[in-house]
């Protein structure tokens, strides 16, 4: 006579029975699992299902601060083979009142300490695109950047223009040595990255994202690193709007009319209503 074991399953005396409850066993407890991980949120940095590539987990160093995290996965970029060049480009979506400071070059031994005690005061949050044998030369500097809670940003070993007519091999080497300078100075990979001179082709985004890296671009561009003036360079990120990614330099020179120039248009956007998020 059948027995009626666990899980509503019949079990016979027989061989062929208990192979068979042992079958139905296994399939109710496939099932479960399945529904189970369907129902589950994956963690944080978790791969997106469908990917060919996983994502690097961020390394972080014992005494370096986490900087903010990135709400951006370039899984859910709206467009994974370009650049992003303004935040409406990233989702989930910005609040629909934000803007980016995105600082290249550094870091730099006069100019960096003045960007992050200016932007101290006015309690911004901006995003610093560090090249690695500057990060090399100055990793207090680096490690004080995340201290502050900015976000990184990979712009290559040393810089080399145009980035997008260099061999692939070459791509490859300078945003990877670059990425571990940064890791090792402060603890954490870099998120985002930035090509030298806004030089970008397939490839060149290609390689970021295998890396783990989002490619990001600007939409305002004052060309402070020219410096044009004062004046020219706070009218032309005046004229920003909500979304737009801004571009200025603490390294690479003088940057004095850039630092200047951040001391009016800060206050000046923020009494417009905008607010300063760090990618």
């Amino acid at each position: 006579m059948p027995v009626i074991g666990e899980y509503g399953v019949t079990v016979e005396d027989s061989e062929v029975g208990r192979r068979r409850a042992l079958r139905a066993l296994g399939a109710l407890t496939l099932a479960s699992l399945i529904v189970g991980d369907a129902v589950r949120t994956p963690p944080a940095g978790a791969p997106v299902a469908g990917r060919t590539s996983a994502r690097k987990p961020v390394v972080r160093h014992p005494h370096a601060a986490t900087p903010p995290h990135s709400g951006w996965p370039s899984s859910h970029l709206k467009a994974r083979h370009q650049p992003v060049r303004s935040l409406i480009d990233l989702a989930p979506a910005a609040p629909g009142n934000a803007i980016a400071l995105t600082i290249d070059d550094g870091p730099h031994p006069e100019w960096t300490p003045k960007m992050l005690d200016l932007l101290d005061e006015h309690d911004v949050r901006a995003t610093f695109s560090l090249i690695g044998i500057q990060v090399k030369r100055y990793p207090r500097l680096a490690e004080r950047i995340v201290r502050a809670g900015h976000q990184l940003c990979n712009h290559t070993m040393h810089h080399p223009i145009p980035f997008n007519r260099l061999p692939a091999r070459r791509v490859t080497s300078e945003i990877v040595e670059a990425q571990g300078r940064i890791s090792d100075a402060t603890g954490v990979a870099a998120r985002f990255f930035r090509s030298p001179g806004g030089s970008w082709s397939r490839r060149v985004v290609h390689t970021a994202d295998e890396h783990g890296m989002i490619p990001i671009d600007w939409n305002v561009d004052p060309r402070d690193w020219s410096r044009p003036g004062t004046r020219r360079i706070a009218q032309s990120m005046l004229a920003c709007r909500p979304g737009a990614i801004l571009l200025c330099h603490d390294g690479g020179g003088d940057r004095s009319e850039t630092l200047k120039a951040l001391r009016t248009v800060i206050p000046r956007l923020k009494r417009r209503g905008l607010t300063f998020v760090a990618l």
